[in-house]
């Protein structure tokens, strides 16, 4: 039975890997800069990119927006305070872009160098014992610059979260209605903390991106993430659509990824720190772990930040972050994060849970406390955002790898094949 459903694994994956997909301008002539999006003063008509007309998240304009998202929405600071930065010493080396990989489910191997392009790439940084070995930008995004970095915003929220059940003052056991009353109604009102933290709740949601009759679609314009429609008689703001979401089957019963269950566990953090997430951020791992840069998150219609996804940083930072996870939470000599609430992060969660929701290319894999865990041979996991964005921690190669990128397709699946396998080469090639 097991070897049988190896290869059904395996055949899915081959699929995937070597299905038609529509045809998209490469990443070279989609470059952003080259095309001329926003540049003049003011750029021409043909040129400009805006939120109402929805063209901000039209590509290949959105190869310029995901590294412009405070001109396209409202947003709040998450302040990197008045303490040192964390430098990043610098040790380059000059045969990371020959390093090669077989693509999942590909016929000839690929380059490192290769990969970036094929994943429309617009940021990479590399560090290897804390140290920047490769770092690259692209397109529209500058060493100075910010970036979204959509759901790999859920792994610090789901971070926050552990930290709270780490000191005690979170009780992953308990009800979402115990902390959130608001949301007794709700569906989400019977889950658990946890059943949030590791997507296992039941819901009436399909994250079902660009059907504009979806769930995910009500949702997006309830919280201002596109623009509505006339007449829009909505949710306004985030937390009043949670209230409005229903229950479907049972909690706890396998993981379905949804957005929604981090703008839970958001406001949780929220009340149960008695401050927007967005302020412990800054006070509890921003702001000590050195950050060279403030961070923002977008906000909602109400002033709400979009804990699912919403969060922009320079790539640098979001490289410090993954490697205080590396480092066990401890960074300048304190320890920021508790090492119970990592360590219990990257044991993962049950990988039966996970196995039914069918992702092809992360088989044996699980999810725990808005973090994918691989579960391979160098204990890896990662933060994972569509369009490209990550963070790949590889303990045993003593890597980091933090990643922006604007790629045509949203879903991990379409580039999970020329990144998955360049992440686990790159670190065993790292480790010689």
């Amino acid at each position: 039975m097991k070897a049988m459903i190896g290869i059904v694994v395996v055949a899915a994956v081959v699929a995937v890997s070597a299905r038609a997909e529509p045809a998209f301008p490469d990443a070279d002539v989609s470059d952003p800069v080259k095309l001329g999006w926003m540049q003049g003063t003011p750029p021409p008509p043909e040129k400009r990119i805006a939120f109402g007309d929805y063209s901000f998240f039209t590509f290949p304009q959105w190869r310029w927006s995901f590294s412009h998202w405070r001109e396209l929405m409202p947003t709040v600071g998450v302040s990197r305070g008045t303490g040192p930065v964390s430098e990043l010493p610098r040790a380059e080396r000059s045969d990371i872009d020959t390093v090669t990989f077989m693509p999942i489910g590909g016929a000839k191997p690929m380059t490192w160098a290769a990969s970036l392009a094929a994943n429309y790439t617009d940021g990479i940084v590399v560090l290897h014992k804390g140290r920047i070995v490769y770092e690259r930008y692209f397109g529209a995004l500058k060493p100075e610059g910010e970036h979204i970095s959509f759901s790999v915003s859920k792994s610090f929220v789901g971070t926050l979260a552990a930290m709270l059940i780490a000191e005690g003052r979170l009780d992953p056991a308990k009800t979402v209605a115990a902390y959130i009353p608001e949301l007794k109604d709700s569906g989400f009102g019977d889950a658990t903390v946890r059943h949030v933290m590791d997507m296992t709740t039941g819901l009436d949601f399909s994250e079902t991106y660009g059907d504009p009759d979806s769930t995910f679609a009500g949702y997006v314009a309830a919280i201002g993430a596109g623009p509505r429609a006339a007449g829009y008689a909505g949710p306004n703001g985030d937390y009043a659509y949670l209230a409005t979401v229903k229950k479907a089957g049972n909690h706890g019963e396998g993981f379905t990824y949804r957005t929604i269950n981090t703008d839970v566990l958001g406001w949780i953090v929220s009340r149960v720190g008695g401050k927007p997430f967005t302020e412990q951020l800054s006070e509890r791992i921003w702001a000590p772990m050195g950050a060279e840069a403030d961070g923002y998150f977008q906000v909602d219609p109400v002033g709400t930040p979009f804990a699912g996804g919403g969060f922009n940083m320079r790539l640098r930072d979001l490289a410090r972050f993954g490697e205080l996870m590396r480092l066990g939470g401890r960074m300048g000599g304190r320890q920021i994060i508790p090492e119970a609430a990592i360590a219990d992060i990257a044991r993962g969660a049950r990988k039966e849970d996970f196995a039914g929701a069918g992702y092809a290319t992360l088989p044996g894999w699980s999810y725990r406390s808005q973090w994918w865990i691989s579960h391979n041979a160098h204990g890896a996991y990662t933060a994972r955002g569509i369009h490209g964005q990550a963070i790949y921690v590889d303990p045993k190669a003593e890597m980091v790898i933090a990643r922006f990128a604007s790629h045509p397709m949203a879903g991990n699946v379409n580039f999970d094949p020329t990144s998955l396998p360049a992440y686990q080469a790159l670190g065993e090639h790292l480790m010689r």
